[in-house]
């Protein structure tokens, strides 16, 4: 037996050191250069200087939505887009017993009633948003928390030059995060945007072990007294939906670089680094020394340097039982009907059901969507009970010339720009 509901249930309690961010001055509060449409804004200045803004809203089955995500900083006030929209695509999870499989976000949804509405620490130190809920009635609640983090040491810097002096900053991230229930699971869907320009998409899970979901002990993990209650190991298989339209003007290309040893030098392997352009839709698997960019035609940062985002991927568990939960990105052309990576049920999509039936037809990407798929193999232990404490996965998004120098730099370095004298 197998237990999924879909009933709101308690909201997970997060225990984070937060900076809070509070009611922000009125000149913070402006209205963003982006039109946010049946939605809502954040817009906020983090300490060093770097400022976000973005739309926000709910959606019945992604839940958290991103829209028209931009980036200014201290010394360039403008704010240049960066992203379109970011949103989970998909969340599956199969159980090793073969008998069980799930795909969150397209049975049940991570909107509406399965929605949590933020409280007790839920947003201690933050700001809790009131928006619709994503379900069908639009209910508003307190569905979102925007707050200001410490993110650790940003740079230390001991200039030993004719006037001594050490550069050493901590830094900030603005993170936006709601919460989701299904069934016994409680998702923290959680973006960060950090003082130097990266994008950190993670997707926690909480709450507790399905009592439902206990097994022989070939397919589990012995919880509890003895070796008598084995909790079912499973997967968690993550995808996320990411549109990037970098300075608004969109097309951006899509490079794959791979480094290789090519003999020897005089003390040590010579390596050579290869730029590759995916020109048509396809799925792509991480390799020793490989990496993918996106890359705007036309815009440029202050130095003439075409600006892009490069995808930075962490932990990640294959599911090879699947086709589509094999590949770690798969690039899409930009087409309104392929919403989700899997279970993708559009009526004007009939035949397209996963990432793999987009990309197919081999179209030639003139604006691509970027599918990043990320596994997390859970099994069970004693310390899951109870509330199960939050275990993480995602992706870096990390800025490529996006800027001309640190967005962050210290005045005293703000004229360091190539080879010093």
């Amino acid at each position: 037996m197998t237990y999924r509901n879909t009933a709101a249930g308690a909201a997970v309690v997060l225990s984070v050191a937060l900076l809070a961010v509070g009611p922000a001055p009125a000149a913070a509060q402006a209205a963003p250069s982006a039109s946010c449409v049946s939605s809502a804004t954040v817009r906020e200045t983090l300490p060093n200087g770097t400022t976000w803004e973005m739309c926000w809203h709910m959606d019945a089955r992604a839940g958290l939505v991103l829209d028209q995500v931009s980036f200014s900083a201290k010394r360039s006030a403008t704010p240049t887009q960066v992203l379109e929209s970011i949103r989970l695509g998909q969340l599956n999870v199969p159980y090793d017993s073969g008998d069980t499989e799930f795909n969150d976000l397209t049975d049940y949804g991570f909107g509406g009633d399965n929605m949590q509405t933020l409280t007790g620490d839920d947003c201690k130190g933050g700001s809790a948003r009131q928006g619709s809920d994503g379900g069908p009635e639009g209910t508003r609640r307190t569905v979102l928390c925007v707050s200001a983090e410490p993110s650790g040491l940003a740079y230390r810097l001991n200039d030993e030059g004719d006037t001594p002096k050490v550069y050493s900053k901590q830094g900030s991230d603005l993170v936006l995060r709601s919460i989701s229930k299904v069934g016994w699971y409680e998702y923290v869907s959680e973006y960060r945007f950090g003082d130097a320009g990266q994008i950190s998409a993670r997707l926690g899970a909480t709450g507790d072990l399905s009592p439902g979901d206990y097994v022989k002990a070939d397919d589990g993990w012995p919880i509890g007294k003895g070796a008598k209650d084995y909790a079912a190991m499973h997967y968690h298989n993550a995808f996320w939906r990411v549109d990037l339209n970098i300075a608004g003007a969109g097309k951006e290309r899509v490079e794959q670089y791979d480094t290789k040893v090519n003999g020897r030098g005089s003390m040590a392997a010579k390596l050579t680094t290869a730029k590759k352009t995916i020109a048509q839709e396809g799925s792509f698997s991480t390799a020793n020394r490989r990496w993918w960019r996106l890359v705007s035609p036309t815009s440029k940062n202050a130095d003439g340097h075409l600006r892009s985002y490069q995808l930075v991927t962490g932990a990640n568990d294959v599911y090879e039982a699947h086709p589509e939960t094999t590949p770690d990105v798969t690039f899409t052309q930009a087409h309104a009907c392929e919403k989700f990576a899997t279970g993708n049920a559009d009526p004007q999509c009939p035949r397209e059901k996963t990432i793999l039936d987009f990309a197919k037809n081999k179209e030639t990407l003139t604006d691509p969507i970027m599918w990043v798929r990320v596994g997390f193999h859970h099994v069970p232990r004693d310390e899951d009970q109870s509330p199960m404490p939050l275990h993480w996965q995602g992706f870096d998004l990390l800025p490529r010339d996006f800027t001309a120098i640190n967005p962050a730099a210290p005045d005293g370095r703000a004229d360091v720009n190539g080879q010093p004298s």
